[in-house]
């Protein structure tokens, strides 16, 4: 008799801790890009909104619930960051916003933090659309 063998597959959603962790990542991580002064000019919009966006977003990035998706369809996060100037200086920065925060909330310990992480490095290298100035 052979035995089934059962696979189960567990999204680094659920691996990091969910939507929790979502929202304390989130909520570290802006404050830093506004005060950032290279990153400052892509963010003028509302933080809370832009947060909310975010905290809708990452969980469909790690295979979570597809919340961004539901509310302004698919995320084709390069089309809409066109309008914006990222640079790999700003990618650099944005990267070491995120690092930062990663640490401020524990994340670069946790279970799926590398992981999350090293996908974030993947973005940040696509969302790149102009030459640094100078």
């Amino acid at each position: 008799m052979v035995k089934k063998l059962e696979m189960k597959f567990k999204s680094l959603y659920a691996e990091i801790g969910g939507q929790e962790t979502i929202d304390k990542l989130v909520d570290a991580f802006y404050p830093r890009v506004y005060d950032n002064p290279e990153l400052r000019p892509l963010f003028e919009g509302d933080m809370e909104e832009i947060k909310r966006k975010q905290k809708m977003f990452l969980p469909q990035f790690l295979g979570g619930p597809a919340l961004y998706s539901q509310e302004f369809g698919p995320p084709a996060m390069r089309g809409r960051h066109q309008p914006f100037e990222v640079t790999p200086k700003r990618a650099t920065a944005w990267l070491s916003c995120m690092k930062e925060a990663f640490k401020e909330i524990g994340l670069d310990e946790q279970p799926g933090g590398k992981a999350f992480y090293d996908r974030l490095i993947q973005v940040a290298v696509i969302m790149v659309n102009s030459p640094d100035s100078e």
